[in-house]
């Protein structure tokens, strides 16, 4: 019988070690690590991940919100903070908690730079982002003379870097588009350190650009996803290690018969001898309703146990007739050896969005090897 009693998401800082080691062995010396830590360390725990990556090394951490950010202040980091998509309501917080804007638009470059010079700010650190083809949000090459005129009227902010971020980096049948994009990157921040007379950090590459586009890694990389290492061999790298491992345990297991029903509205209905177990996980933990009716599995005693019936908010049923199993045994819902991806994939949506959905009540056990 497992030592797992509850449901719980363990954090395996070695495998968060090597993958952070192998990802900085694809880039120059002279390159600056920056580690993405938002959405809660993609669902497993943004304080303990930072900690831990501020300990080996990282230059950077980036959020995509200022309340993540002044989180991880919280939590006693005190290495550099991006905040990718911050919104004008929480500059001031943003400037109180030394954390770094992206800035990527007139309204909010304006904002900001008001903002600061309020406070009394002088040379305070922004990043100004660019589109270069992920058409979500960025200046475009246009806004060159815009951005450099706002600029040169304060001394209220200091461009420290200049950021875009690559849409398809990961599949390489897309080379020519992602091509297209960095010597876009390059055009546009050439001229812009001409104009501001010096040299700001570049960084463009997300984890699919370190291992795929040399070309792209400028002064900094920004390692995503790929420091959690969670199966996504198909899109980046086998050497990558999977940092967490969501797993529960075996709470009942009933015994059903031909025309008996299970859960919610009856959707699943035996049309023979069903063993059934019950788990104890849940759509408020972030098993949402489309992993039911067989679209999603489990892994218990090294077998795949779909689910059957709708998912319940604090349970799920998964059907172990053909699973020598009992009361008490451990559930893999994905671990280092059953992915994330697998799992995620079969139920027709990606790995992000399971990680990311994780409740802060599922329990976080950081396994600390070292």
């Amino acid at each position: 019988m497992s030592n797992v009693k509850e449901t719980v998401l363990e954090i395996n800082l070695a495998h968060l070690t090597h993958n952070f080691n192998y990802l900085k062995s694809k880039v120059n010396p002279n390159v600056k690590m920056l580690a993405v830590v938002k959405a809660s360390g993609y669902g497993s725990d943004a304080g303990a991940i930072a900690k831990h990556l501020e300990k080996v090394g990282a230059d950077y951490f980036a959020v995509a919100y200022v309340a993540e950010g002044i989180a991880l202040r919280e939590s006693g980091i005190t290495t550099p903070i991006l905040v990718l998509h911050p919104q004008p309501v929480n500059f001031q917080k943003l400037i109180e908690n030394q954390l770094e804007p992206s800035l990527y638009s007139s309204r909010v470059l304006k904002t900001f730079t008001a903002a600061a010079n309020s406070l009394g700010k002088k040379e305070y650190p922004v990043h100004i982002k660019f589109n270069t083809g992920l058409n979500r949000i960025g200046f475009s090459e246009d806004d060159v003379d815009h951005i450099l005129e706002t600029i040169n009227n304060t001394t209220a902010i200091k461009v420290v870097a200049l950021l875009s971020h690559l849409a398809a980096s990961e599949d390489l049948s897309e080379k020519e588009f992602t091509l297209k994009q960095i010597n876009s990157f390059k055009k546009i921040t050439t001229e812009m350190n001409d104009r501001l007379g010096y040299k700001p950090i570049l960084h463009q590459s997300n984890t699919s650009g370190i291992l795929n586009y040399p070309e792209a890694h400028f002064d900094m990389v920004r390692a995503g996803i790929g420091l959690y290492g969670y199966g996504n061999d198909a899109k980046y790298d086998p050497e990558l290690k999977p940092v967490a491992s969501l797993k529960s345990v075996i709470s009942q297991i009933h015994n059903l018969e031909s025309g008996e029903s299970l859960g919610y509205n009856r959707a699943f209905i035996a049309t023979k001898h069903t063993k059934t177990a019950t788990i104890p996980i849940g759509h408020a933990d972030g098993i949402s309703r489309q992993y039911g009716n067989k679209k999603g599995f489990v892994t218990i005693n090294n077998t795949q146990a779909y689910i059957i019936g709708n998912v319940c908010m604090d349970m799920i049923m998964v059907d172990v007739t053909n699973i020598n199993c009992r009361e008490g045994d451990e559930v893999i819902i994905f671990d280092t050896k059953y992915s994330a991806s697998k799992v995620a994939e079969n139920s027709g949506t990606i790995s992000y969005e399971l990680l990311t959905a994780i409740s802060p009540r599922v329990k976080r056990i950081v396994i600390d090897d070292n």
